[in-house]
């Protein structure tokens, strides 16, 4: 890794920040899958754990799924306490990233607004700041006037088909910038000695008995202690091979940027009964997400009725924003499980772990899932913050359902 001097501009394109190693004909652990919880596990585990003899494999480029295809919101207010424990764990971990990577990964807390447009959403969003505050974490409710002081452009006109009536608002949530997020934890991992290994896409697991002893890549096989999954809707795929079915589904996720605009959007505002979520990034342009195309697909491609209801959406809470222009979308593959939670922990396969079914709300856990996949991995049991989320919930009907009950998904 070559030094960089104090105070230097950081290069749009950091190659310099990691090696690009060949592979090694084995390693103690294995990562598949090099996004962000895939780097950020193999930072914990260098960092928290002292296991540095570690590959994480990429099929392409370094963060190009969906930790290049997501729109950066951070936050921590879900309603359960096992939901609310591993995203709080993540947001404090967030608040001092930039320090502990000592690279800038833009974090910016600008605070989250959910908004409320009946007396229903009302009652879940008062009974969902009560459990946040119970469980530590901040968050307040707003009535109409004080959304708009927290966010003067959004309109609050009672005439309106989704009129709004309030907000739930947590100030320590946000946004990063995901690219940065990446880097840091790659050139943190790295220079700890991990292997991070690009173009290198995983094609089988060999399993002996009941113990996974490596994996077969298109650049050769590869031994390893230990296999752990972790590339969000292709994990499904990947743990078939293993002969383990996963009860995770696939689906596009379609969000769009605008032209560059002056700052406008001082936070974050959600809405599940208009379904949008805007935000305006560092550089200026809006950044906008909607709900999951209800098709089962691999595409990481959007469609134009998504794109025509996120505008839609987006104009009746923003009418500021009806000039802006469409300047370039994009999909992601997000995988849900059946209670919208994720699979984090031990597989029926010894050695085998999973981390998946994250749906919407993988970014924002990034560092979090990294600490306890990482404490799963070196000591073989899940970490408490994780233990909730394990694979056999769905035989034992103990589930973390999330479906609504965090206002929305993401």
């Amino acid at each position: 890794m070559s030094p960089r001097t104090p105070g230097a501009e950081l290069p749009e394109h950091p190659d310099w920040l990691w090696r690009n190693p060949e592979p090694k004909r084995s390693y103690d652990v294995v990562i598949v899958g090099g996004g962000g919880h895939g780097l950020a596990t193999a930072h914990y585990l260098a960092k928290n754990h002292g296991i540095t003899n570690v590959a994480v494999l990429e099929k392409g480029w370094l963060a190009g799924g969906n930790m290049a295809r997501n729109t950066t919101i951070i936050r921590s207010n879900y309603l359960w306490d096992e939901s609310a424990g591993i995203y709080e764990h993540a947001l404090k971990l967030w608040e001092g990233l930039a320090d502990e990577l000592d690279y800038p990964i833009l974090f910016s807390q600008r605070g989250v607004l959910n908004l409320a447009h009946s007396l229903q959403d009302v009652r879940d969003s008062v009974r969902r700041v009560e459990a946040n505050r119970l469980n530590g974490v901040d968050a307040e409710w707003l009535d109409a006037d004080g959304v708009k002081d927290v966010c003067p452009i959004v309109n609050i006109s009672p005439d309106v088909r989704y009129p709004v009536l309030g907000a739930t608002y947590q100030p320590r949530a946000g946004i990063a910038k995901h690219d940065h997020v990446a880097w840091g934890l790659a050139r943190s991992a790295d220079a700890a000695g991990i292997d991070i290994i690009q173009n290198c896409e995983v094609t089988g697991l060999d399993v002996v008995g009941n113990r996974v002893v490596g994996v077969r890549t298109t650049r050769g096989p590869i031994a390893a202690g230990k296999v752990a999954l972790c590339s969000a809707g292709h994990t499904s795929v990947l743990a078939a091979m293993a002969g383990v079915e996963l009860p995770v589904q696939s689906h596009p996720l379609q969000a769009l940027v605008s032209e560059l605009l002056e700052p406008v959007h001082p936070t974050v505002v959600m809405s599940n009964a208009v379904h949008v979520y805007v935000s305006q990034a560092h550089k200026g342009e809006l950044v906008m997400g909607a709900g999951i195309d209800a098709y089962n697909s691999y595409t990481q491609r959007g469609a134009f009725h998504i794109i025509e209801e996120q505008m839609s959406a987006a104009l009746e809470l923003f009418p500021v924003f009806a000039r802006a222009h469409v300047l370039r979308t994009w999909g992601g593959i997000v995988d849900v499980s059946p209670d919208a939670s994720p699979i984090i922990g031990l597989s029926p396969v010894d050695n085998l772990y999973l981390n998946c079914g994250w749906g919407t709300g993988g970014f924002k856990a990034t560092p979090g899932v990294g600490w306890v996949y990482a404490h799963t991995i070196a000591h073989d049991t899940p970490h408490p913050l994780n233990a909730p989320f394990s694979l056999d919930r769905f035989t034992t009907g103990a589930l973390v359902d999330e479906h609504g009950a965090a206002a929305v998904a993401h």
